[in-house]
């Protein structure tokens, strides 16, 4: 599954929802206008991989 940050348009949910599944939005966690560690965290822990524009997510991959 996948969660998508909000650089990224909540409607891109729908279109990808048959291919990824229970994909949600930052906006569907109520996770909107959160730090990028709490967003890293939540999908860590719902095992969802972040599909961003956002470079600042790489300091948190390595």
């Amino acid at each position: 599954m996948l969660l998508l940050d909000e650089t990224l348009s909540p409607k891109l949910v729908a279109r990808i929802n048959d291919t990824y599944p229970g994909s949600l939005h930052v906006l569907d966690s109520k996770l909107d206008n959160s730090p990028d560690i709490e967003i890293w965290c939540y999908a860590k822990k719902q095992q969802l991989t972040i599909v961003t524009k956002d470079k600042d997510f790489l300091r948190y991959a390595i």
